[in-house]
C-alpha cells in the first residue's frame, strides 16, 4: 500500500458506513412514529425500503469519487471489498470481485442523487436531519478520495459536485410567503410511494434483499410520555416553555386520575398560541406537545401537520373552505400547527380568503374538539393581534407560549450539539470565536434574528471550510476530519474589529458550577476544558459559557 495512513482511513470507512445505515434506519423509526398512517404497508416493509435506499447512496457515492481518475487502484479495490461485504452480507467471492465492481461501475449512473436522498427532502419528520446526511455522506466521499493518497483535482471536484448535488436536493420547497421549509403529509405519503418504486428497480439492478429487524415491543403510555418528556429537557433554554408544558401535562395526568376516580373533570382548550421569532424552536416544541397527547391519550395519533397561509387560504372563491377542511382533515387525531398565523388575517382587515380560511378552522375545531388540536404561531405582537381581532379565537386559544430569543451561549450550546450528532469537536480558539460572533449577532438583532437557523448555517459554512481546509492535507487522520478551528468560524455580519477582542485576550466567559451553581469567569482557553470550582471544589467541563456583556 502506498498510503501509510491506509488502515486508520480503511477503519474510519467502516465506521461512516454504519454512521449511514444508522442514519437511515434510525430515521425510519421516526418516520413510523410520527406519520405510521400515510406509510403503506408494514413497518418492517418501511425500514427495508429505507435500508435498501441507503446501500444504493454509498454505491453512488464510492462509485462517483473513484471514476474521478478513471483508475480502480488497490486501496479502492480494499475500500471496494467493505462496501460490497456490507451491501450483499454473504459476501463476493474473491475471483468475482471484479466482475461485481464492473456492475456496480455501469448500473451507479442510473441512481439518482433525488432519488436515494428523497426521505429526507420529502418526509416531514427528517427535515431537520438533512445535515447530519450532509455530513456522513461528505465524509464517506472524503475517505474514498483519500483512500490512496492526497485527493487529485478530478477527485476535489467530484466531492464539489456530491455537495452541490445534495444541498440541492435536500433544500426542501418553499412557500411564496414564508422562508419555512413546506412539505405536508400528502406529499409524504406521495414520496414514499415513488420511494417504493425507486427501491424496487434498484433491488433489481443489485440484488440488493434487505432482512433488517428493528421493531421493538409495544411501549406502554408511562413509557412512552416518560420518553417524551426527556425529549422536551432536553431541549436548550426555553425553560419557561418547558414549565408550561410539564404544568399543562400535570393537569391532563391529574384529569386522568380524577375521571379513574369517578370524580368530576375539568374542560381546559388544549389549543396553544406559540409566539417567538423564527428558529426558537416552535415547530419542535409542537411536535413533543403532539407526542404527550398521544402517549396520554388525550389524541389518538399525536402527529403534527404543518402549514400556513398559503396551506389554507386559496385564490379564489369558493376554494377556501374546502382547503382549510382539506387540510384539517390531514390534521384529525394530531396537532394542526399553522405558522405566521397572523397572515390569516389582513391588519387592514380587508381580507375576505383569510376569515373565511379563520371561520373554517373555528367550525372544525368546535366540530372535532376531540380529534383536534390546533397551535398558531408567528411574531409575539403579530400573534397578539390575531387573537384579538376575533372573539372565536380568543375564547379558544387562551394559552400563550413565549418563545424567547437565544442567547449566545443557547446558540453555542446548539452548535455543539450538532458538532456531538456529526462527530465534530471544537476547539476552545472555535468555542471562543463562535461565542463572540453569536453575541454581536444577539445584542445586534430584530424580529428577523435566525436563533436556531443562523447556527445551522454557520454549522454548515464551518464544514465546507473545514473540507476546503484539509483538501491538500496527507494523511488524512481522524482528528484532522473532525476537529473545527478558530479559521473555519465565519459569520459574515459580524464585523472586523468585533474579533479583534479575541486577539487582545481581555474576553471572560461566565459558566455555571456543575455542583454549586455558581457562576464564574474564565478566560477563552478554558472552554472545552476540565476546571474545578473554587468555592465547591466540583470537577467539570466549561463549555459554551456566556461573553461578558452579553
Amino acid at each position: 500500500m502506498t498510503n501509510p495512513n491506509f488502515d486508520s482511513l480503511l477503519e474510519q470507512f467502516q465506521q461512516a458506513i454504519h454512521a449511514c445505515q444508522q442514519l437511515y434506519l434510525s430515521s425510519a423509526k421516526l418516520c413510523i412514529q410520527q406519520c405510521p398512517s400515510f406509510l403503506p404497508g408494514t413497518p418492517e416493509s418501511f425500514v427495508q425500503l429505507m435500508d435498501d435506499l441507503h446501500k444504493g447512496l454509498l454505491i453512488k457515492v464510492y462509485v462517483t469519487v473513484v471514476e474521478a481518475d478513471q483508475r480502480w487502484s488497490q486501496e479502492e479495490k480494499r475500500f471496494g471489498r467493505v462496501l460490497f461485504d456490507h451491501i450483499w452480507p454473504g459476501g463476493v467471492p474473491g475471483g468475482q470481485l471484479r466482475d461485481a465492481a464492473a456492475h456496480v461501475f455501469r448500473e451507479a449512473k442510473s441512481l439518482n442523487w433525488s432519488s436515494l436522498v428523497r426521505p429526507f427532502a420529502q418526509m416531514q419528520p427528517l427535515h431537520e436531519r438533512g445535515d447530519q446526511l450532509v455530513t456522513v455522506v461528505i465524509r464517506l466521499a472524503n475517505l474514498v478520495a483519500k483512500a490512496d493518497g492526497a485527493p487529485k483535482p478530478g477527485e476535489l471536484a467530484r466531492l464539489q459536485e456530491i455537495q452541490n448535488e445534495l444541498t440541492n436536493h435536500l433544500r426542501p420547497e418553499v412557500s411564496s410567503t414564508t422562508t419555512r421549509p413546506r412539505t405536508n403529509m400528502p406529499q409524504s405519503a406521495q414520496a414514499v410511494q415513488t420511494m417504493q418504486q425507486e427501491t424496487q428497480q434498484l433491488r433489481e439492478q443489485y440484488d440488493i434483499h434487505s432482512d433488517i429487524e428493528v421493531i421493538g415491543e409495544e411501549k406502554s403510555q408511562e413509557e412512552r410520555l416518560a420518553e417524551v418528556l426527556a425529549q422536551l429537557d432536553a431541549l436548550i433554554g426555553l425553560n419557561q416553555v418547558k414549565h408550561e408544558i410539564r404544568t399543562l401535562t400535570n393537569f391532563l395526568n391529574m384529569q386522568r386520575q380524577r375521571k379513574a376516580q369517578g370524580l368530576p373533570t375539568t374542560n381546559l382548550s388544549l389549543h396553544l398560541v406559540f409566539g417567538g421569532n423564527p428558529g426558537t424552536g416552535k415547530t419542535t416544541v409542537a411536535r413533543i406537545v403532539g407526542q404527550i397527547y398521544g402517549s396520554m391519550g388525550v389524541l389518538s395519533k399525536g402527529h403534527l401537520v404543518e402549514t400556513d397561509r398559503s396551506g389554507l387560504v386559496a385564490e379564489y372563491a369558493g376554494q377556501t373552505g374546502p382547503k382549510t377542511n382539506q387540510k384539517v382533515d390531514e390534521a384529525l387525531d394530531g396537532v394542526l400547527f399553522v405558522d405566521e398565523a397572523y397572515s390569516l388575517v389582513a391588519e387592514s382587515g380587508d381580507d375576505p380568503y383569510g376569515r373565511e380560511a379563520v371561520q373554517t378552522l373555528l367550525k372544525r375545531m368546535e366540530d372535532n374538539r376531540d380529534r383536534l388540536v390546533v397551535v398558531l404561531a408567528g411574531y409575539p405582537e403579530e400573534m397578539d393581534r390575531l387573537i384579538r381581532s376575533n372573539p372565536g379565537l380568543s375564547s379558544r386559544f387562551n394559552t400563550k407560549l413565549t418563545f424567547e430569543d437565544y442567547t449566545p451561549g443557547s446558540l453555542g450550546r446548539i452548535f455543539g450539539g450538532m458538532c456531538k450528532t456529526n462527530h465534530y469537536v471544537v476547539t476552545s480558539e472555535a468555542q471562543a470565536r463562535l461565542l463572540l460572533g453569536f453575541q454581536w449577532v444577539y445584542e445586534n438583532r430584530d424580529e428577523h434574528f435566525g436563533n436556531g437557523r443562523l447556527v445551522r448555517n454557520v454549522f454548515e459554512n464551518a464544514i465546507r471550510r473545514l473540507a476546503n481546509r484539509i483538501a491538500g492535507i496527507a494523511p488524512l487522520t481522524k482528528e484532522i476530519l473532525t476537529t473545527i478551528q478558530a479559521e473555519d468560524i465565519v459569520i459574515d455580519e459580524v464585523p472586523t474589529d468585533h474579533w479583534q477582542r479575541l486577539d487582545e485576550g481581555n474576553v471572560q466567559f461566565s459558566i455555571s458550577c456543575q455542583g454549586c451553581q455558581e457562576t464564574t469567569q474564565v478566560p477563552a482557553k478554558y472552554l472545552g476544558r476540565k476546571v474545578r470550582c473554587k468555592r465547591c471544589s466540583a470537577r467539570f467541563v466549561a463549555e459554551w459559557g456566556e461573553p461578558n456583556g452579553a
